[in-house]
């Protein structure tokens, strides 16, 4: 098991040198497999070629087969169950994309692939792979492989705009909430300290937040702080009591209520679940996150 603060193996920075690169899904965990969720730190796009499974984004079940695409991002916990996958894995740092006009979080959480669309998804997988494995250390394959990457997120995003209604007016408003929520959500679950940063009254957020989610703005800002205390639960060691201080609970017995009431079970049974080897289904999952950086983005 990974010991508090030691990062998994599919974390660790000397098994990802490279700015972009691509790999097998099943080396992602490490020789231990897919006994727990990972947490990831990098961006992925994840390719089914084979097998058909499920893969846990952020306790979120997604089933998987062949021409199944997945994005995950940053801090998102990963895992798969069931039948082995067969996938390449697509994976790069933030610096990859600076100066390119591409906008990554554009691509869908999860999208089946079909017809012309997969076809082109996969050749541009394939080549990305190739060009990685032989061109691998040599500098001048840098700006070939970034915009290699770029053509395929920009491809991704035209999939991801297909029905599509129209944008909300709240969606700025919502927009601009959830970034500064990912940022300082473990000092503060006040809406009225979010609301005078962005310059709008408590009332406002509300309004933005009810239009996009159909839940409030508390429940945005306590939403985020359990999927952040999920995500440590299930993939490290860390003390129950350590994650809670982190997310501005000194003390446990006030981050037992919280997690207890948002997760609807209590921390350690929580860690308990996902420490087995079992289906998603035997996991409680959080309630699905407000879209942003820190929650998957629907498809």
């Amino acid at each position: 098991m990974v010991s508090s603060g030691q990062l998994s193996p599919a974390n660790r920075t000397d098994l990802f040198p490279a700015e972009i690169d691509t790999c097998a899904l099943g080396t992602l965990p490490g020789e231990r497999g897919w006994l727990r969720p990972i947490l990831l730190d990098a961006e992925l796009l994840v390719l089914v070629t084979g097998g058909h499974g499920h893969a846990e984004l952020d306790f979120r079940s997604l089933p998987c087969r062949p021409g199944t695409l997945l994005r995950a991002r940053p801090g998102q916990a990963l895992r798969c169950v069931g039948a082995q996958l067969d996938a390449t894995v697509v994976r790069w740092a933030e610096s990859a994309l600076h100066g390119l006009d591409v906008d990554p979080d554009a691509a869908p959480t999860v999208r089946q692939l079909a017809g012309e669309d997969e076809d082109a998804v996969i050749s541009e997988v394939a080549q990305l792979a190739e060009d990685c494995r032989r061109l691998r250390g040599v500098p001048a394959a840098r700006g070939l492989l970034r915009h290699q990457l770029a053509v395929l997120l920009h491809r991704l995003a035209l999939l991801g705009t297909a029905g599509v209604a129209a944008e909300r007016p709240e969606a700025p408003t919502f927009r601009r909430f959830c970034r500064e929520v990912e940022t300082d959500y473990r000092h503060t679950r006040r809406v009225e300290d979010y609301a005078a940063r962005l310059g709008c009254s408590v009332r406002t957020l509300t309004r933005a937040c009810l239009a996009m989610t159909g839940r409030s703005a508390k429940q945005v800002i306590d939403e985020r702080v359990a999927l952040q205390a999920s995500r440590l639960l299930a993939a490290t060691d860390e003390p129950i009591a350590r994650i809670g201080r982190r997310l501005g609970f000194p003390e446990p017995t006030n981050f037992g209520r919280f997690f207890t009431r948002e997760v609807g079970t209590s921390p350690g049974a929580f860690r308990a679940a996902a420490e087995q080897p079992a289906p998603a289904a035997r996991i409680v999952r959080p309630r699905p996150p407000a879209e942003s950086n820190g929650g998957p983005r629907q498809a």
